[in-house]
């Protein structure tokens, strides 16, 4: 039996809040890309690798896919993680006899898992893993039309339960899931051939084109240490998890102050927004004391250093430096460190102009950044009550304070 795995790696994942695509995030220096992939390549049942990557990526793929010991293909993936992974699937090994397909997005599955897929696709055509339910099933359904409720049953539009759904029958499935490679063509054929008759159907994994076809498939047993990571508290959870604990990720604050010096013919730049004032921030950078202090806050809560060591006002690649992007990339550093943002709250100090009016832009701009929701940033502005340098109007200032996870 010749096996080809197929890792799944084809799109973006815009909803783990990062600037890149989610399986080159890293963990300890190594990606949710290298983690998955090396399962399979160190894996002694799997005789070849094709990686589906987005189309930037496999220009210049990761250097260890390269390196590898087994033959590796790389193709681009396509619009869904269907088109990912037929591309890849037409570019096996001819003498391929069965395939499994893992996502890269689980860096946490083991290799026993692996064997026991391989093995049961081996005899039963197609298997998946999957972890049986443990909570009660709810099935949902929308509530009806606001009027249209009978007047004991007023919902203001919630979603309703529908019926409870026995949980002996209810499984939730992971990867990998393995196929005989004549099984997974029938399953393609037949979504070819529902295409060409107009009925296009998305599948969120190959078992579903597998089931469409007929074929059955068999369920094995998952692991709930193989999370898939979608949002950032899960790449918070897969750090914990490789790095072999068990305890809940920590909570860590950082604090972060900056002030500079008010001079006219300098623009006034908050939180990435460019304030109308008849004079602004003196700074090697731009002199964003907003993005400034929430950097040394984040920084600070990772335990990574400072903004002074990592954009030092020494170095003339960081003479007008828009902070924002000091901001972005330090959230990097952070994240490769195994911690991820949670909230930011920041207050800025100056007596004029007032702030209140550009508020919501700023959250926005810093949200964006940092790369978590609006609702988790929060921007004040105060006076100093004509006290000191800033109560004077001859400098503007920041305080932050910020949330992290991990570690």
């Amino acid at each position: 039996m010749f096996v080809t795995g197929i890792i799944a790696a084809g799109g973006r994942g815009t909803r783990v809040g990062a600037d890149r695509p989610k399986q080159l995030l890293a963990i300890d220096g190594v990606t949710l890309l290298e983690h998955s992939a090396r399962l399979l390549l160190t894996h002694p049942r799997v005789d070849a690798l094709v990686v589906a990557l987005p189309a930037d990526v496999a220009e210049a793929p990761p250097a260890f896919l390269a390196d590898a010991a087994k033959p590796v293909r790389i193709v681009v993936g396509g619009a869904r993680r269907q088109d990912s992974v037929r591309r890849a699937f037409e570019a096996v090994d001819p003498r391929t006899t069965l395939v499994v397909v893992h996502d890269a997005a689980r860096p946490c599955a083991s290799a026993a898992l692996v064997t026991t897929t391989i093995e049961a696709a081996a005899q039963t055509g197609a298997a998946l893993a999957a972890l049986p339910a443990r909570d009660t099933v709810k099935q949902a359904q929308p509530a009806p039309a606001r009027g249209a409720a009978p007047s004991h049953a007023a919902t203001g539009g919630a979603t309703l339960v529908a019926r409870t759904v026995p949980r002996a029958l209810v499984h939730l499935a992971q990867t990998p899931q393995a196929f005989q490679r004549r099984v997974l063509a029938d399953a393609f054929a037949a979504d070819d051939a529902a295409a060409a008759q107009g009925a296009t159907a998305e599948a969120t994994d190959e078992a579903e084109l597998v089931e469409r076809a007929g074929y059955p498939v068999q369920l094995v047993v998952g692991e709930a240490r193989n999370l898939k990571v979608t949002v950032p508290e899960d790449l918070v959870m897969a750090t914990t998890l490789l790095r072999g604990g068990d305890a809940a990720p920590a909570l860590r604050v950082g604090t972060g102050y900056d002030l500079h010096r008010l001079v006219e013919g300098r623009p006034l730049i908050l939180g990435g927004v460019t304030i109308p004032s008849e004079r602004g921030a003196l700074g090697h950078s731009d002199a964003d004391v907003v993005c400034h202090a929430v950097t040394d806050a984040l920084l600070g809560a990772a335990a990574c250093g400072d903004i002074g060591r990592l954009f030092p006002d020494t170095d003339p690649a960081w003479k007008d430096a828009n902070s924002v992007l000091l901001l972005a990339r330090a959230v990097e550093v952070i994240r490769e460190a195994g911690c991820q943002p949670v909230n930011v709250d920041v207050t800025v100090v100056l007596e004029r102009p007032k702030v209140r009016d550009h508020v919501a832009a700023m959250r926005a701009v810093l949200a964006g950044a940092i790369g978590i929701e609006v609702a988790a940033v929060s921007i004040k502005g105060k006076t100093n009550e004509g006290v000191d340098a800033v109560g004077r109007g001859e400098a503007v200032a920041a305080h932050a304070v910020a949330l992290v996870r991990g570690r």
